[in-house]
C-alpha cells in the first residue's frame, strides 16, 4: 500500500469533487439528491459507483462501454434501511446474522441486516496497482450479537474486473450465527449461455415460494417442465417464462472445484464471470428475472448456504458459527472478460 485517504462524511456533496488522479485512476465523490453518498472511481476500462455508507453497495459498474447492472425502476439510490426499498444496485452484501428470503418462521428483514447498514468509517486504499474503497461498521445490541463487519472493493490498473470482500469478527463472548452471500444483480443478456466448471446437474430448481413471488398458471407450469426435465435453462431463450422469478440453487460445490467460476456469455461476445473460492462460499444460487421493470441475469450469487432465510439454514444444517473472536473472510471476483 502506497497510500490512504480517510473520508468523512463532511467531504461529499451534490457536486462532484476530484480527489485523487493518476495516470490510471480518477477517484470522485458526491451525494445524489436523495442524499446518498457515493464514490466515483474510473480506471482505463471503465467505472464503478460506490455507497461507502450504505453497507458498501456497488450502485453502477460498467466496463468497455457494457453496462454490468441489471435493469432496474431506480434513478437513484434511495436512503433506506432494507435493500428492498433500493433494489437498484449492481451488487450488495447480504446478511450477516440472517440471509435471504425471510420463511414463514423467521423474522428478519429481505437479506438481512447488511444490506444497507451504515458505514461508520470509510477509507480508500490506493497503490500503483490498484485503488481499494474499505470500511467498518459495528454491530451490537443489548443482550444480543456483537460483531465488526469489514468489507472492500478492490478497482484494478487496466482490468474490467473487480474484487469484493467481506470479513466478519465475531466481537461478543459467545458464539454467533453467520450466513453471508455475495449478491451481484448482473444484466440479463438476451440468448446468453450460462456455463461453470461444475457439473449442471448440480443446480436444483427452488421449490419454495417466497412471499414476494406470486406464481402464475403459466410460470407453474413452466416450472414443473423445468422439475421434469421436460425444460431446460442454460441459455436465455425464454424471456417470458422468467416472470416472476426462476431460481435455482447449487449446494456444496468444494465436491466439485476448490475454485468455482462461472459466465454467462452473449452470442455478441460479451462474457461476465465470476469466482470464488468454494473454501469460504460453499453454495451458489442462480437468480432470472425479466418483466418490463426488472431484468436480471444473476447467473451466480456466491454464499455459505441457500438464500431461503435463517430457519431453513439452520434444519438444513448450513448455519456457520462463528466462535468468541473468531473472523472469517470472504473474497469474489466478478466482471468482465
Amino acid at each position: 500500500m502506497t497510500g490512504m485517504i480517510e473520508l468523512q462524511r463532511a467531504f461529499f456533496s451534490e457536486s462532484s469533487k476530484l480527489i485523487f488522479r493518476n495516470t490510471e485512476f480518477t477517484v470522485s465523490l458526491f451525494k445524489y439528491p436523495s442524499g446518498v453518498e457515493a464514490i466515483e472511481l474510473k480506471n482505463s476500462r471503465g467505472r464503478m459507483v460506490v455507497l461507502p455508507y450504505m453497507g458498501q453497495m456497488i450502485w453502477d459498474l460498467e466496463f468497455d462501454g457494457a453496462d454490468l447492472k441489471m435493469k432496474n425502476m431506480f434513478s437513484q439510490p434511495k436512503k433506506a434501511e432494507q435493500v428492498i426499498d433500493t433494489y437498484g444496485c449492481f451488487a450488495f452484501h447480504s446478511g450477516l446474522i440472517s440471509n435471504g428470503c425471510p420463511g414463514p418462521e423467521d423474522n428478519h428483514e429481505l437479506h438481512g441486516e447488511m444490506a444497507c447498514a451504515e458505514m461508520e468509517r470509510v477509507w480508500l486504499e490506493i497503490s500503483d496497482k490498484d485503488i481499494k474503497v474499505c470500511g467498518e461498521t459495528e454491530y451490537i445490541k443489548g443482550f444480543g450479537h456483537h460483531y465488526m463487519a469489514s468489507p472492500s472493493v478492490e478497482m484494478i490498473n487496466g482490468e474490467s474486473f473487480i474484487k469484493m470482500n467481506m470479513t466478519v469478527k465475531n466481537l461478543s463472548g459467545a458464539a454467533m450465527p453467520l450466513q453471508y452471500m455475495c449478491h451481484t444483480n448482473y444484466a440479463y443478456l438476451d440468448q446468453a449461455v450460462m456455463k461453470q466448471n461444475i457439473p449442471q446437474d448440480t443446480f436444483k430448481l427452488r421449490e419454495s415460494i417466497p412471499d414476494h413471488v406470486k406464481p402464475t398458471e403459466k410460470w407453474l407450469n413452466y416450472n414443473k417442465k423445468l422439475l421434469n426435465g421436460e425444460e431446460s435453462l442454460t441459455q436465455l431463450t425464454n424471456p417470458d417464462m422468467y416472470d416472476p422469478e426462476i431460481v435455482f440453487f447449487a449446494d456444496v460445490l468444494n465436491q466439485y472445484q476448490d475454485v468455482a467460476e462461472f459466465e454467462m456469455v452473449s452470442p455478441n461476445g460479451l462474457t461476465f464471470f465470476t469466482k470464488f473460492n468454494t473454501a469460504e462460499l460453499n453454495y451458489a444460487t442462480r437468480w432470472l428475472l425479466h418483466n418490463k421493470d426488472q431484468q436480471v441475469g444473476a447467473f451466480v450469487l456466491p454464499a455459505t448456504c441457500r438464500p431461503e432465510g435463517f430457519k431453513a439454514a439452520e434444519k438444513a444444517g448450513t448455519l456457520i458459527s462463528l466462535a468468541a473472536g473468531e473472523e472469517r473472510s470472504f473474497t469474489v471476483v466478478t466482471g468482465k472478460k
